[in-house]
């Protein structure tokens, strides 16, 4: 760090306070992670942005037992002090909110306390800007869970009554009952209006529940005695839904392959749930961001479905230009951090991302789009040459499983 840098964030810089953090506690700002000591009580000269904090409890003793990672974006202004609590109990932070009386009071003890504050890495912040310039606190806010804490589902707990359980014959249940159970089975149609015709009614929930698992398959049974957890109120990301339906109401089925190739048109309902169009990029980054730093699973899922539909996309390329510059310059500095057990052992021909990124380049060249995307794209093809070796042939063909399909008219009608 140079000495202009360094005066910038000794005035301008923000300091994160946590309070009552155990030792061996794993807590982490950004793309950096320490354990805790017993005299840590934060981070210091945090430049202004938007930052991802995150945390695990872990056993006192056994080294390794680590919990799942916790963590929530935070928005820091200049001069910011922003102060946590850790919660024993929980072993989590604490929901109560720090009164301005304590943060005002921490503020003028901060350099009685200056100590026993980390700097912030500022070796990594180059790299954390670039992944995370597109989103804006307001963003943050819309997509994460209510509670504001990142981390994988809480599910409620159900009683023992609301669980599952198989369909119990009664004891008084007559042989003739049992033999036409029996027949049941064997019958090819269940749901016909002879099968009523011949006995139970379909109201009765014993006769019902026999004949619904007699047609089930084993695994069909085995899911059925799973129960149906919901998750907690407040835990769920706020993702935007990606359209299942990827044309327009009423479309022909020219119109529905030409959606179906091009997905402009998803790309345009997903921009329209956003107060401006390079949200949906500053969503791309949310979502890579809390899988690579939060390891939210869910997060990976939705990036790589997002990157799929931008890459599908060739009448877009000229109506959000903008978008697609930042998509790509994103991308190039996403696919750098992406832990390369991802990518490593699978075929360059099965990869997705080889495969979507072939299928993006092919529209930008047969769009004519701007040179500047032209240029990037050419720069980002040589980025993946070198960490992946993936080869980018300059040819219109599609791959065959990448071929134009023919929409039955039984399928639109359905």
């Amino acid at each position: 760090m140079d000495g202009r840098t360094a005066e910038m964030l000794h005035t301008k810089g923000a300091t994160f306070v946590f309070l009552g953090v155990p030792k061996g506690t794993v807590f982490g700002i950004d793309l950096k992670c320490w354990r805790t000591d017993e005299e840590f009580r934060g981070i210091r000269l945090i430049p202004p942005g938007m930052h991802y904090i995150y945390y695990a409890s872990a056993s006192e003793t056994e080294i390794d037992d680590v919990s799942q990672r916790s963590g929530f974006f935070q928005y820091f202004n200049e001069n910011d002090i922003i102060v946590k609590m850790w919660d024993k109990k929980t072993e989590d932070v604490s929901k109560e909110v720090v009164d301005e009386h304590t943060v005002e009071r921490i503020r003028e003890n901060l350099n009685n306390i200056d100590r026993y504050l980390a700097p912030y890495p500022y070796d990594i912040w180059s790299r954390w800007h670039c992944l995370t310039r597109q989103i804006s606190e307001a963003l943050a806010k819309k997509l994460s869970p209510e509670q504001g804490i990142i981390r994988s589902e809480e599910f409620h707990s159900i009683p023992d009554s609301e669980r599952p359980r198989g369909i119990k014959k009664s004891k008084e249940c007559s042989e003739e009952e049992k033999q036409k159970t029996m027949e049941n089975k064997e019958e090819p149609s269940q749901g016909s209006s002879e099968h009523f015709n011949k006995g139970e009614s379909s109201s009765s929930p014993r006769h019902s529940g026999t004949r619904r698992l007699s047609r089930m398959t084993e695994k069909e049974r085995e899911d059925a005695m799973l129960p149906n957890l919901k998750p907690v109120e407040g835990t769920v990301m706020r993702f935007t839904e990606i359209p299942k339906n990827k044309y327009p109401p009423g479309s022909s089925p020219m119109e529905i392959t030409k959606h179906h190739l091009d997905q402009s048109y998803t790309l345009e309902l997903m921009i329209a749930q956003h107060d401006e169009p390079l949200h949906i990029i500053g969503e791309l980054q949310f979502a890579y961001t809390i899988f690579l730093i939060g390891h939210y699973w869910n997060g990976f899922d939705h990036w790589r479905n997002l990157v799929v539909l931008l890459c599908s996309c060739e009448d877009a390329l000229d109506k959000y230009r903008d978008v697609f510059i930042h998509f790509i310059a994103t991308i190039q500095h996403q696919m750098k951090e992406l832990p390369l057990e991802f990518l490593c052992g699978i075929e360059m021909e099965q990869n997705v991302f080889y495969k979507k990124f072939r299928e993006f380049f092919r529209n930008v060249y047969s769009a004519k789009s701007n040179q500047k995307l032209v240029i990037m794209i050419e720069k980002f093809k040589k980025s993946l040459a070198d960490l992946f070796q993936w080869e980018f042939p300059n040819d219109d063909t599609d791959d065959e499983d990448e071929k134009p399909v023919v929409v039955e008219m039984e399928e639109i009608n359905e």
